[in-house]
C-alpha cells in the first residue's frame, strides 16, 4: 500500500496518500507506464485501494497526479529528485504492454494474476 505522505518521503518517484484516495482508479487509467494498479482491500468503501505496483517504471509525466480528484498521489518534483540522486524511467514497451494489461483487468493489479 501507500504511504502517508504529503511530501516526498525521500527515494520514492511517486506516492499516496491513502486516507485522501476513494479509489476512483482515474490515476491508474492515465499512468502511460504501468505503475499503478488497483488491488482488493476489505477497508475501502469500494472494495479496493491504489497500489504502487511498479515504482521504478515512473516516468514522471504527472499524470496521475494531475488527474487525481482527492489529491491523493504525488510525484516527486524532477528536479529535487535528480538532486537527490536519482532520475525518473524511459518509457519502455514492456511498461506500455503492463499499462495495456491492467486496464484490460479492469485496473485491478496483475500481481498474483
Amino acid at each position: 500500500m501507500g504511504t502517508f505522505h504529503t511530501e516526498n518521503p525521500g527515494d520514492q518517484p511517486v506516492w499516496i496518500n491513502t486516507n485522501n484516495c476513494k479509489a476512483c482508479d482515474i490515476c491508474v487509467s492515465v499512468c502511460p507506464a504501468g505503475v499503478l494498479a488497483m488491488v482488493y482491500a476489505d477497508s475501502s468503501t469500494l472494495g479496493a485501494m491504489i497500489s504502487i505496483e511498479h515504482p521504478e517504471s515512473c516516468i514522471g509525466c504527472n499524470d496521475c497526479e494531475l488527474n487525481c480528484p482527492d489529491f491523493a498521489i504525488f510525484v516527486a518534483d524532477k528536479k529535487e529528485f535528480k538532486a537527490a540522486g536519482f532520475s525518473f524511467a524511459k518509457l519502455t514497451d514492456e511498461a506500455k504492454a503492463r499499462q495495456a494489461a491492467i486496464v484490460a483487468n479492469n485496473y485491478m493489479s496483475l500481481e498474483g494474476a
